[in-house]
């Protein structure tokens, strides 16, 4: 059951992640965690997932039992009233199954779901099964799904992208945010459908190189404002503006992707 004890005076919004450890900081947990405190939300974590990773790439993913994902969630949610879920990296369909149900005994709390279902490399983070279990049992209680174009296609088992949003809704999705950044476009083109259709379309300037995060970084920040109380639309804008800022003002500490730069509001770039 949902926490009812009012939010105390000054207090920001709550935001709870599921998802992956990535000790690089650029993606998954952390990057949920850094995302969410620059877009003035106090971040509660569970850690679903362990990885192995650079900024190249990931080695190696360590389910965390599902039994220890539901404790952490139930502890934080006796405690605390949540203004919305984030979703990443799951691990398994039995984390997949266990978060359901946690979901399912908040409905009223939005939920913003990034199916990340592999690296920016290609390396694979999510099996059939997993995939299977977020269609059947996540998405129905999505308020909103952010698969960039590959993640889409593959979600909804079609080519077209309308047609992916139209599936996707079709699952029990509220709204479905389709990101451009994988696609052969001169801007990156995202589009926000709904049951109607094309609720907005947004048009970005291409930045040079590749970026390790910049899909939970979106996530995050979509979770964040509609946290906020922001419209979806409203809400859908302000993250991509929060993330493209940071992905401009990225660096790259390594040999492989660059990372975003969430503080590039504070001046310290």
């Amino acid at each position: 059951m949902s926490v009812s004890n009012p939010r105390p005076s000054g207090a920001p919004p709550i935001v709870l992640t599921f998802a992956a450890a990535d000790p690089t900081g650029g993606a998954g947990l952390q990057a949920d965690v850094l995302t969410l405190a620059s877009m003035g939300c106090h971040p509660l974590s569970v850690v679903t997932a362990l990885t192995a990773q650079d900024t190249s790439g990931v080695e190696r993913l360590r389910a965390v039992e599902h039994e220890w994902v539901a404790e952490q969630a139930r502890l934080l949610l006796a405690e605390m009233r949540v203004d919305a879920f984030k979703l990443g990296v799951l691990g398994s369909a039995q984390n997949v199954a266990a978060i359901a149900a946690i979901l399912s005994a908040h409905p009223g709390v939005p939920v913003v779901l990034d199916p990340v279902l592999a690296s920016g490399r290609g390396d694979p983070l999510a099996s059939e099964d997993v995939i299977g279990a977020l269609r059947e049992m996540i998405v129905p209680q999505s308020t909103v799904v952010t698969p960039n174009s590959v993640e889409a296609r593959r979600l909804a088992a079609a080519s077209d992208l309308r047609e992916c949003a139209q599936r996707i809704l079709g699952m029990g999705a509220s709204y479905v945010l389709i990101t451009g950044t994988h696609e052969s476009t001169a801007e990156v083109v995202n589009t926000l459908y709904d049951a109607g259709g094309v609720v907005r379309e947004d048009r970005w300037q291409r930045l040079a190189g590749s970026y390790h995060g910049s899909g939970c970084t979106l996530a995050s920040a979509l979770a964040a404002a509609i946290a906020k109380g922001r419209p979806v639309a409203a809400a859908v804008h302000e993250a991509q503006e929060f993330t493209w800022h940071a992905l401009a003002a990225g660096f790259r500490p390594g040999k492989g992707q660059f990372l975003p730069n969430r503080a590039f509001r504070t001046g310290h770039t």
